[in-house]
């Protein structure tokens, strides 16, 4: 990791304070963001407005639900447009490796993503997340149309496309009519805000007669204070249903996790349940599998528990990415966007522990990394970026829930390139991941601390 030996409690809140430094020195870019807990306003940190009425979720100490990358923040807006109106979001590329506006059913189902790079600027600004745009653009606006049709049900998901594209399809549901769409901002620029030193897009409403509503007048319009009204297991797999398919009495210890790491692609509610009921069923869908994902990724997860061992090693091939951390002056291309590796709580708790990110993980000179999960007391003292090794936290009280022990690893590949044919998206048929993924599907092994430390050579200083 970046950070040497560091702990990750200790890095996630030198971010969070490094957030709130750079947030004070922003001036008019945050000075449009509402910051209720500057003035001890709320119980929960972060920035929102009248619309986007949430806190952001994210890893500790934002709202950590629904499985979260800790490289990311996401912004969740409840409205319903008037009938016969139109609304258009308005806002400014965030300074930051990634962006998108996703539409919701009140399951916890993607509807349509809008990926940063689709959407067209305004007249006289430009778009930093072109492959080859600069990245530091001053004129950086854009404006998106949100409509209550359906999508296009052939569109393609996971993958980059061609073409602009300035509307989200984000219809409503129930007797409120009532829809969700997500902010999304991935790693923004180092010494920006959580925001990537924007403001959040802001509705302009206009009504069926003409008239034309902006801020709060807007919000009030959009009805945006209004509770969701998520289905049961839209955020978890609530905790009765969850105790019933861990704790089987017939099984081993450890399971459903086994010795040698098994790897799920994410597809709907019910695969995702096979895994502990052992149902494979036919015709599952990408992305459905719940806990409101985002359709630009794509997921593998595994189950992990202690039982094997206290430390979890990963080896595999790193996909290339853009690194943007810095804030390089020309946006990038690569095999992924963004890639990742997140340590997890279980189904009930759907909480992030940990994670790395691209570019937050050591490679050796043939692209190889090398990563350990553990708790902070089986760390070994060799799991050090110095020694060619990123480090993710595996939570003290396992899944959260029902086993101390257990824990769920997901890998993220976000907006494959058409021409990477190992990506996670190129799976299409249940139990050829291995086959499809190659060397970038990571070979994992439980270990004992001291047997990391024996094996894993550290070059001296």
């Amino acid at each position: 990791m970046a950070h040497g030996c560091e702990t990750s409690l200790a890095r996630r809140a030198r971010k969070w304070l490094a957030v709130a430094c750079s947030t004070l020195a922003l001036g008019g870019a945050a000075a449009s963001i509402s910051f209720a807990q500057s003035n001890g306003g709320a119980p929960l940190p972060g920035p929102r407005t009248c619309f986007w009425a949430r806190p952001p979720v994210g890893a500790d100490p934002y709202v950590n639900v629904a499985y979260p990358d800790a490289g990311a923040y996401y912004w969740t807006a409840v409205f319903t447009a008037p009938e016969g109106a139109t609304v258009d979001l308005r806002g400014a590329f965030p300074r930051a490796r990634y962006a998108s506006l996703i539409s919701y059913d009140e399951s916890g189902r993607p509807i349509e993503a809008l990926a940063d790079y689709r959407i067209a600027p305004d007249p006289g600004s430009s778009n930093p997340f072109v492959v080859g745009a600069s990245r530091d653009a001053r004129q950086r606006n854009f404006a998106v149309r949100l409509s209550a049709d359906a999508p296009d049900p052939n569109r393609v998901e996971g993958r980059r496309v061609e073409g602009a594209q300035n509307v989200l399809h984000a219809p409503g549901a129930g007797a409120r009519r009532q829809q969700i769409i997500i902010y999304r901002i991935y790693v923004p620029d180092r010494g920006r805000d959580i925001a990537g030193g924007a403001p959040l897009p802001t509705p302009v409403v206009t009504l069926a007669d003409g008239r034309r509503l902006e801020g709060s007048a807007a919000c009030a319009a959009l009805n945006a204070g209004q509770q969701s009204q998520l289905t049961a297991g839209a955020l978890s797999i609530p905790l009765a249903q969850y105790r019933r398919l861990a704790e089987r009495g017939d099984r081993a210890p450890g399971w459903p996790a086994t010795e040698t790491p098994t790897w799920y692609v994410q597809y709907d509610r019910q695969y995702l349940l096979g895994i502990y009921t052992g149902e494979r069923p036919a015709g599952a869908r990408r992305s459905e599998g719940g806990f409101f994902p985002n359709p630009d990724n794509n997921y593998i997860r595994t189950i992990i528990n202690r039982a094997y061992g206290p430390v979890l090693v990963l080896r595999g091939r790193m996909p290339s990415t853009p690194h943007t951390r810095e804030g390089d002056a020309v946006m990038g291309e690569g095999d992924l966007r963004y890639w990742s590796m997140c340590s997890n709580q279980g189904f009930a708790n759907t909480r992030v522990t940990d994670c790395a990110y691209d570019e937050e993980v050591p490679v050796d000179a043939n692209g190889f990394y090398t990563i350990v999960v553990s708790r902070e007391a089986d760390r070994p003292r060799n799991a050090i970026e110095r020694c060619g090794v990123a480090w993710i936290r595996w939570a003290d009280d396992g899944d959260g829930a029902v086993d101390e022990n257990a824990g769920v690893l997901q890998i993220r590949n976000m907006l494959a390139a058409p021409e990477f044919e190992h990506a996670i998206q190129r799976i299409t048929q249940i139990g050829t991941e291995a086959e499809v993924m190659g060397e970038y599907l990571p070979r994992a092994a439980y270990t004992m601390r001291n047997s990391f430390e024996a094996d894993h050579a550290c070059p001296l200083e």
